[in-house]
């Protein structure tokens, strides 16, 4: 059974570990030892600010999973909140078995207890079966996302 929970700092390197073996990670992310100061102030922030969540998905008290969800305030939509969930990744050992499914039920209802009254996620063009999951999921594309690299 797998469960959900907040993350811990002693998380982090099976966190960093996960987002690095992700097939657009491994370019990007750097899960050496010692853990790289940026991941660090990240976790820091993350854990200090009471509209994110990062979550770990445990089996086994092993972590497998994990995503953010961040809580966004709104002027628009009469000042509705909104859940934005990014991160998400399941160890390859344990992909295949609804883990990916289970994740996004806990944010959203995670999303939902707190008031809001959407969630929204980004993805990369490149993942067309990630695009596909989400959709089974009830994600709907009905916006054009634009990123610049500072």
């Amino acid at each position: 059974m797998v469960e959900f929970r907040r993350a811990e700092h002693a998380d982090l390197q099976a966190i960093v570990t996960l987002l690095a073996q992700d097939d657009l990670g491994a370019g990007r992310e750097d899960a050496s030892l010692p853990i790289a100061e940026p991941y660090e102030r990240a976790f820091a922030a993350i854990d200090a600010d009471p509209n994110q969540f990062l979550a770990v998905v445990t089996e086994g008290g092993t972590v497998i999973g994990t995503l953010q969800v961040t809580i966004i305030p709104n002027i628009s939509r009469m000042g509705a909140l909104r859940g934005q969930i990014e991160g998400v990744r399941v160890a390859a050992t344990h992909q295949g078995q609804g883990i990916g499914k289970q994740a996004f039920e806990w944010a959203f209802e995670y999303c939902r207890s707190r008031g809001c009254v959407l969630v929204q996620l980004t993805t990369d063009k490149t993942r067309p079966a990630a695009h596909q999951f989400y959709e089974k999921l009830g994600f709907v594309a009905t916006h054009t996302g634009f990123k610049k690299v500072l």
